[in-house]
């Protein structure tokens, strides 16, 4: 079964659930992992990144719960603010509603992965037994090793990093995932020598396949991993197999 572990949804006409249903269709994937999209408009990422606009902060976690009461093949993971006082009850709840797993964006919220917060958020995760995913903020505080930094001091919790880390090829990233059991690498918009060489030194357990919908497509990003100059059962476990564990589809 191949699964899409990384897709935002959000009530807009480029990130809609039944866009990315019919995109799902078209590339034969039969499950999809979708989190809170819309934050930042990402057709115009360039104006959020120059400061020219600023992101919604408010993450709408409430469509993709509708979504995935409508479609039971999706699988929602909660985002919330870390700069909110209330973030951890509020995960608390989300988690009690079914949600996977926790999604941070430290392009939307200001937040360091050192801040007291972010360490009650993985202790909670660790608890319930689902992972964090983030990707990079590109800022102190909120770079690779600041992300590799708050897995080590988590054993417990299981962290994904996204879009392979840092573009266009994070060494930190692939030297982090291959020392340690808890932090994995997610493929979207990855480069394929990147994918190719993390592979080699991290090996197929520690690579997630995801599409970053809406900004790519599910097929453009799985045909890298077909790709990929290894087995059939290294391509299941990235395609699927993986995020099945970690967050406890079977």
């Amino acid at each position: 079964m191949i699964i899409d572990a990384h897709a935002h949804l959000s009530p807009t006409p480029f990130g809609s659930a039944e866009n990315y249903l019919e995109m799902l269709k078209q590339s034969g994937i039969q499950q999809g992992v979708v989190c809170p999209g819309g934050m930042l408009d990402v057709r115009k990422m360039n104006d959020f990144i120059s400061g020219q606009k600023k992101p919604d902060t408010t993450p709408k976690n409430d469509y993709v719960s509708q979504s995935v009461q409508a479609h039971p093949q999706l699988h929602p993971v909660a985002c919330v603010d870390p700069c909110d006082a209330q973030s951890v009850a509020k995960l608390e709840t989300y988690l009690g509603q079914g949600f996977r797993g926790l999604m941070v964006s430290p392009l939307v919220h200001k937040f360091s992965f050192s801040d007291g917060t972010m360490a009650e958020l993985a202790a909670l995760c660790g608890k319930h037994g689902v992972p964090i995913i983030s990707h990079n903020g590109w800022r102190p505080g909120a770079n690779t090793l600041d992300y590799v930094r708050l897995a080590k001091a988590f054993p417990r919790t299981n962290f994904i990093l996204e879009h392979m880390g840092a573009h266009p090829a994070d060494a930190e990233a692939t030297d982090a995932t291959a020392s340690m059991d808890n932090l994995f690498l997610e493929t979207s918009l990855g480069a394929h020598l990147h994918i190719v060489e993390t592979v080699k030194k991290a090996g197929p357990n520690k690579l997630i396949f995801g599409s970053e919908y809406p900004l790519s497509h599910p097929a453009v990003e799985m045909k890298k991993v077909f790709m990929l100059p290894i087995t059939d059962g290294e391509r299941e476990r990235i395609l699927g197999g993986n995020i099945r564990e970690l967050l406890h589809l079977d």
